[in-house]
């Protein structure tokens, strides 16, 4: 965007850079006091297995070869918007000729990406954008096999960044990735952050229907150990479609190519506004490489130069296309040097995949695939386990130690950090705590969140109810009154509101994710007397407007089922998954179809014949 700074371009950049050992580690207060009780003394969580920060070593280890690079992540038939793809005739003499020929022979033919036309913006306007790097050696002295590319991307939660999945697809960021956040700078050559964070990446997800030939289904996430400080930007829902009318006002955001003319991206972060297109006018320019619904294109027909093009380019792929302060599409691909006239560029259309990236987003995921898992207590002897899903069957368990002394245990994520956090009911007095993992200390804390809540009839923790992107809680008091108790992010929570009474008739209200594949968290409850299963959509608010009408969707007796667990997408698919046990001790799946209706849930699915053992399902 805009006209390069003499010498502020890069690319292939053979260098060694020291990263500050703060950008390495986060530190992460310990929200409370420690309350620890002879029961939960015998309590051994294990600490989540890719959660360390990368050392400040490794991180350097990884820039020299990410910087330098500038291979194209993701090739395919068409030009991903991704990192420079051809040598230029600029090359600086230092560097490999080795290196040079590698790169030019495996880029041959492919497609490009950047932002060109524009203006430079700030952290303030743009606060979540975070830079993507990726370095792999290959294990080797040589640097004519390295691997190294830099993508864009958006901090969509503490731990979450959305990108592109050509920029992910195919590569190992745990072991050779780091994101960048906090500022607008791109890494300098001294290794000077410019103020940003840098820090390792503990697991990823791209959509499991990407196609590297086509470019579809272009989303993916990366999940970092610890939270940064970057404020989040929210997703757009699936429901909007003002924000896709042709002519409404996008803004692009990339540190990619400023011109077609050279390979060298932006040393600083550009943004430029672009007016979204119709799929008729994409689809006139593309043809059946531009795929309605799972596609967005935006900007005006590009000039064949410069001069009048306003585009995504190189450097740019997997940030985000915003409109009015939420992400609706990702930069994924469009032609090779971005201005070719009559071009567009082309995104994945956030709308279409918010629904599967959501999950990956506010999971109650213990092993770190993506997956929802499972945690339950043995009755006899107490101890606890995890349970880890496979998609249609699980894994074996793994303890958790002792834990005795409670009647009631859920899974959630309350201080959005990526991992998996306990809330934890002690039957003597009804105090409820939160349990959650400190990775500075790689140790676990226990603070009292509720005082005597004995009498309550139900705890739920069944993720954002009121649609501002953090974890709330839901709580039925003993009159039947059931009440939303906002969460802030941090393990704490605004005064409760009320949603409505009538509540006491359920025995079982349970409930975690999107089972109506509408973007919003709804409940599943059942009568007590009848066995009648109800589905209450979320609307996304709080108040007594927080849930729409019932909808019966089944009935389960109390000798059908005599227990349920809702820990979220269990399959992988992106919808919400419900989980029944028979008294005799099967405990079966309930795959979601995102119907509001009697199909609410597929046939059941056999995980087993051994649950009768266990007296909770957090």
């Amino acid at each position: 965007m805009g006209t390069p700074t003499p010498g502020g371009g890069r690319h292939r950049r053979r260098i060694r850079i020291a990263l500050p050992v703060a950008a390495a580690t986060v530190a992460a207060a310990v929200a409370g006091a420690l309350f620890l009780s002879s029961a939960q003394a015998a309590e051994a969580p294990p600490a989540p297995e890719y959660g360390t920060p990368l050392s400040s070593e490794a991180l350097q280890e990884l820039a020299a070869v990410a910087v330098a690079g500038d291979d194209t992540p993701g090739e395919t038939s068409k030009t991903s918007l991704s990192a420079d793809s051809s040598a230029s005739s600029t090359e600086s003499s230092t560097e490999s000729s080795s290196s040079e020929s590698s790169t030019e022979s495996s880029s041959a033919g492919s497609v490009d990406a950047k932002i060109i036309g524009g203006s430079t913006t700030t952290l303030t306007t743009a606060p979540w954008m975070a830079q993507l790097w990726y370095g792999d050696d290959r294990g080797t002295t040589s640097t004519s096999d390295d691997i190294g590319f830099f993508c864009g991307g958006a901090v969509v939660a503490p731990t979450k960044i959305l990108t592109a999945a050509h920029c992910v697809k195919g590569y190992d960021w745990h072991a050779n990735g780091f994101v960048v956040t906090g500022t607008t700078q791109l890494i300098s050559a001294d290794g000077d952050l410019h103020g940003g964070t840098a820090m390792g990446v503990w697991r990823q997800w791209n959509h499991p229907s990407y196609s590297a030939t086509t470019i579809d289904n272009d989303v993916a996430v990366l999940t970092l150990p610890a939270p940064v400080k970057a404020t989040p930007i929210r997703m757009t829902t699936n429901l909007d479609s003002a924000s896709y009318t042709a002519g409404t006002t996008a803004t692009v955001y990339g540190w990619g190519r400023t011109s077609s003319a050279t390979q060298d991206i932006s040393e600083t972060l550009k943004a430029a506004e672009l007016p979204i297109q119709s799929n008729a006018a994409c689809t006139a320019y593309y043809g059946a490489d531009y795929i309605k619904g799972h596609m967005v294109c935006a900007g005006t027909p590009a000039t064949g130069s410069d001069t009048g093009t306003t585009s995504a380019c190189n450097g740019d792929s997997g940030g985000p296309l915003v409109v009015d302060d939420r992400i609706v599409g990702v930069v994924s691909w469009g032609v090779k040097d971005c201005v070719e006239s009559g071009a567009y560029s082309v995104f994945a259309k956030m709308s279409t995949y918010v629904i599967p990236v959501y999950p990956r987003v506010d999971d109650t995921n213990l092993s770190g695939d993506h997956l929802a898992d499972l945690w339950v207590r043995n009755s006899s002897d107490k101890t606890g386990y995890e349970i880890d899903s496979k998609g249609t069957s699980l894994a074996a368990r793994e303890s958790w130690g002792t834990w005795s002394g409670y009647n009631l245990v859920l899974q959630t994520d309350l201080d959005r950090d990526g991992y998996q956090d306990l809330l934890l009911r002690r039957a003597s007095d009804g105090d409820v705590f939160w349990k959650h993992y400190v990775p500075s200390s790689g140790t676990w804390a226990t603070k009292l969140i509720g005082d005597n809540w004995k009498t309550r009839r139900t705890i739920v923790t069944p993720g954002d109810v009121t649609g501002d992107y953090l974890p709330d809680m839901l709580a039925v008091d003993a009159s039947g009154i059931l009440w939303i108790y906002p969460g802030k992010g941090n393990g704490a929570f605004s005064a409760p509101v009320k949603v409505g009474s009538g509540w006491s008739q359920y025995d079982v209200v349970r409930g975690h994710g999107d089972f109506t594949n509408d973007g919003k968290t709804d409940l599943i409850a059942r009568n007590s007397s009848t066995g009648a299963v109800y589905l209450y959509p979320g609307t996304g608010t709080a108040g007594t407007t927080a849930f729409g009408a019932r909808i019966k969707v089944t009935t389960w007796s109390k000798t059908t089922y005599n227990a349920f667990d809702a820990v979220g997408d269990v399959s992988g698919d992106g919808i919400a998954d419900f989980l029944a046990r028979t008294p005799a001790g099967t405990l079966y799946l309930y795959k979601g179809t995102g119907k509001a209706s009697t199909a609410a849930f597929a046939a059941r699915i056999s995980l087993g014949t051994s649950f009768k053992q266990y007296d909770l399902f957090a």
